[in-house]
């Protein structure tokens, strides 16, 4: 049995397209049919079945995936306990990110680590804090730095661990000059009548910052989708728009705009989360250590006023 297309059945089951399979491991739909046909050659039994348009797994299909997922945490154990026999930290560490923390944090803890292990190459993919969650299920990295926002952390989950990183307030983005700056904390129903600039890019917290307005009584009037937080910034820097944005966010200077403390304080929970096969891994371990140095330095020392 082949591995890479047991992998590619397992990512099938998870995303629940052809097409979406497909955009996870980067392949064309075409491979990944090539893939399974050859996997249920392999085997002499039927994987996949055709579901008015779409395809859908068999029971034996379903099957194969759960021993899939047995091989892949046993394959993780091996990883981490040869690693464990090493005299030093080394090899490749892949790490997903979401952008705030990517730049204020991940960053320095990076640099901090590599002085300390010079032989551990770690590579940093960005990706929404969900889009980082299923790449870490799905095995396409290593260690996923996610928020509450993204997954419960009350839930009990069953591939992955979670660590808590960090709280990081939320605050109110304002042109320095808006009437409003001179405020010590505002309420989110004091921007009812404001336009607002979201991050579109990030669609869970740009639905949670739209969520929050509703529950105050109103529906934002959005006067800028944003690609990135660049534009957000600058559309408030302007003077044409108010925003949320998290502390992280906040940690170094945004010329023209003013930071100011919401009330009642909304606060999102940030997390690492690693598969339970690797919680034994050094590099893991020497990764998570770091970079919660480095966030509980930065988020206290650079809160907003």
């Amino acid at each position: 049995m082949d591995m890479n297309r047991l992998l590619t059945l397992r990512e099938l089951a998870r995303c629940g397209t052809m097409a979406a399979a497909a955009q996870a491991l980067h392949l064309t739909p075409s491979a990944i049919s090539q893939q399974l046909a050859q996997l249920e050659r392999d085997l002499d039994t039927k994987l996949t079945e055709r579901r008015g348009r779409g395809v859908a797994l068999t029971a034996a299909g379903h099957a194969l995936v759960r021993h899939a997922e047995r091989l892949m945490s046993v394959l993780d154990e091996a990883r981490s306990e040869l690693a464990q026999l090493r005299t030093d930290i080394a090899g490749e560490l892949r790490v997903a990110a979401f952008s705030s923390i990517s730049v204020a944090v991940l960053a320095g803890a990076l640099r901090s680590l590599q002085a300390r292990h010079p032989r551990l190459r770690v590579i940093v993919s960005e990706m929404e804090a969900r889009e980082g969650l299923a790449a870490l299920t799905a095995w396409h990295t290593d260690v996923a730095v996610i928020d509450d926002l993204a997954v419960d952390p009350g839930v009990r989950h069953h591939a992955y661990e979670l660590v808590p990183l960090a709280s990081d307030a939320l605050h109110v983005m304002l042109p320095a000059k808006h009437p409003l700056a001179r405020r010590t904390s505002l309420r989110m129903s004091d921007l009812k009548d404001a336009s607002w600039a979201l991050d579109s890019s990030n669609s869970s917290f740009g639905d949670f910052v739209a969520g929050l307005c509703r529950r105050a009584g109103f529906e934002p009037h959005v006067n800028a989708h944003c690609a990135g937080f660049e534009l957000v910034a600058a559309m408030v820097a302007a003077g044409c728009s108010v925003s949320l944005a998290s502390g992280l966010r906040l940690s170094r200077p945004l010329p023209g705009v003013k930071a100011v403390r919401l009330r009642p304080e909304i606060q999102r929970r940030i997390l690492l989360a690693y598969r339970k096969g690797e919680r034994d891994h050094p590099a893991v371990q020497a990764l998570v250590e770091e970079v919660m140095r480095c966030a509980r330095r930065i988020l206290v020392e650079s809160a907003p006023g």
